[in-house]
């Protein structure tokens, strides 16, 4: 699934090429995603422009003249920009076409993800507005989240995972950045004491930044706005390592699973 680098990458990649652009028509070809595609669309964007793109979470936010439409890739979808003669593709469900010929293709081949429309304020969205802050903000601190976790029993991992504390941080990137700040992601969340948690908030705005820099992590379905993958993979530290020794101190990696979720973990170094 798209993790916040991959989605951060692709905003990256699109923002330039279509804001600023005003749209001329709307396609649905197909409108049974993970929420069923407003079929107002082809009626309210065409003479909008698209005045920027942003993210929150792992949604990307075209704001309109008029409004936002919300992205979010869901296991499988990508954006691309087109000529607006290149070949539909199977699975491009939503094409954006605007003025200057260029198409903006929604492409989602197990339709997870989802294109909503809103006219109000995004981030009061029902999809956004419980979510915990960004890693990249300064709310996000040892401080918060140490009044956070005293009550919580949960894994740290889980803690860490749970987009009401903190957003985008999917499991690979929970697991990376639990091994560079020495914590092992089996612990509850409830012990982990404010050093330890500021050593986790600086690890994890680290591993997510240089992922983003590095294109987002080769999973199976991800590419960028361009159809490249990502290669923030070549750096992973413990995440499918399992049984091959710890960079840092020969330690074999091991491998067990929190929450239904694969988990990897130096035992020597993580405590």
């Amino acid at each position: 699934m798209p993790e916040l680098p991959e989605v951060e990458t692709t905003r990256r990649g699109i923002a330039p090429l279509v804001t600023n652009k005003v749209v001329e028509r709307v396609v649905i070809n197909n409108a049974s995603l993970r929420w069923p595609v407003s079929d107002q669309l082809p009626e309210v964007l065409p003479g909008q422009r698209l005045q920027s793109v942003s993210r929150r979470a792992k949604y990307l936010l075209f704001g309109f003249d008029g409004g936002t439409l919300m992205v979010h890739l869901g296991m499988t979808g990508h954006l691309r920009v087109t000529p607006t003669g290149a070949v539909r593709r199977r699975h491009d469900h939503v094409e954006i076409i605007f003025s200057d010929g260029s198409v903006l293709r929604y492409n989602d081949s197990r339709r997870f993800g989802s294109v909503i429309w809103t006219t109000d304020d995004p981030l009061c969205h029902e999809r956004l507005a419980t979510l915990g802050p960004e890693p990249g903000s300064p709310e996000f601190n040892e401080v918060y989240l140490h009044k956070l976790s005293r009550s919580r029993q949960v894994s740290v991992k889980s803690f860490l995972m749970d987009g009401r504390v903190v957003v985008g941080i999917g499991n690979i990137y929970a697991n990376e950045a639990l091994f560079r700040a020495g914590i092992n992601p089996a612990r509850r969340a409830c012990t982990v004491s404010k050093a330890a948690l500021s050593r986790l908030v600086h690890s994890t705005r680290q591993v997510l930044a240089e992922a983003i820099d590095a294109g987002g992590t080769t999973i199976r379905d991800f590419s960028d706005s361009q159809g490249r993958p990502g290669y923030f993979r070549q750096e992973l530290r413990v995440y499918g390592r399992a049984g091959q020794p710890c960079t840092t101190c020969g330690t074999l990696i091991k491998h067990l699973r929190l929450g239904q979720r694969s988990t990897f973990l130096c035992e020597r170094c993580q405590k």
